[in-house]
């Protein structure tokens, strides 16, 4: 029973990676704009992160470095496309090989470098329940507080005003402009928001997932949470469940070479991005679905008076 409990808590810490670059990507796609570059984002925002804890000792200052790097970036691309018009794609794509390179770079004098002691966290009374309690109520506060995340952009997104017209320039900037509103710097908010969150991910994995520094540690996590709006058709509940769903999927490896299951430990280590590519598959069997529930304008350019 302790190995499914030890599953279950581990799973809930790799969705939450995935969780929290999968909403900054969503807000991303809610305005309109697609940005393939949470690869590189969450890089540069893992080793600033692990940077910054290493030189203060400061866990919260880790993930404000972390999140100042992924919005930073993500601010320099939507100044790319939002203004300058560039294509998204390319720059996303310029974006992630960026982050690789120069994560890279900055991170090597950090290989060997070694954080403090990690702090341990417990809910008291619900972390003592058998089973639950070590699964459940011993996360790191970042876990509980991506779940409270998703709720609050479920109601920003579909109960609140700000929402409303975040949603109309992600349908139709055309409208959204000739009813006054500022597309272009309402698009730039959405795509820093949506960095800052990847970058969060971003240095939850190298300060408390992982805690060390490791060149392209991400491993594909940013891919994987690109390709979870469009598995969670853009729904904030839906992105979290999925999270949970490919973090359950990543950590199985782990759990069937601990009980002994003779299956080379490079299959195993295939199945997150197999579930990935299976999942897109069947997606991409009902094109209507999914063009019902993307936004209308996503990865269009917008030219105000054009």
């Amino acid at each position: 029973m302790e190995s499914y409990a030890l599953l279950l808590g581990s799973t809930l810490n790799a969705g939450t990676v995935l969780a929290l670059a999968a909403l900054g990507l969503l807000i991303n796609e809610k305005s309109g704009i697609v940005n393939l570059g949470a690869e590189g984002m969450m890089l540069c925002a893992a080793i600033a992160g692990y940077a910054t804890v290493v030189h203060t000792g400061s866990d919260w200052l880790g993930f404000l470095a972390g999140m100042g790097a992924g919005a930073l970036l993500a601010a320099v691309f939507g100044l790319l496309v939002i203004w300058l018009n560039t294509n998204q794609y390319a720059t996303g794509l310029a974006l992630s090989l960026f982050g690789v390179g120069f994560s890279a770079f900055a991170g090597i004098n950090y290989v060997q470098a070694k954080l403090p002691e990690r702090p341990q966290f417990a809910i008291p009374g619900l972390a003592d329940i058998p089973l639950l309690g070590p699964a459940l109520f011993r996360q790191h506060p970042l876990v509980y507080l991506t779940m409270a995340l998703m709720l609050g952009l479920s109601w920003f997104l579909y109960r609140s005003r700000t929402g409303l017209v975040l949603r109309s320039v992600g349908e139709s900037p055309e409208s959204a402009h000739a009813l006054g509103y500022p597309v272009r710097r309402i698009r730039l908010a959405a795509v820093v928001a949506g960095g800052a969150l990847c970058g969060l991910a971003g240095a939850f994995i190298s300060i408390s997932y992982t805690p060390l520094w490791v060149e392209g540690m991400v491993a594909g996590r940013g891919w994987i949470a690109l390709a979870l709006t469009t598995f969670a058709t853009w729904r904030p509940a839906r992105v979290l469940l999925g999270a949970y769903l490919f973090g359950g999927v990543t950590m199985l490896q782990f759990h069937l070479q601990g009980v002994g299951v003779n299956v080379p430990s490079q299959v195993l280590s295939m199945l997150p991005y197999l579930a990935t590519i299976v999942v897109l598959a069947l997606i991409s069997r009902n094109p209507t679905w999914i063009r019902i529930n993307m936004p209308a304008s996503l990865g269009k350019p917008f030219h105000p008076g054009a």
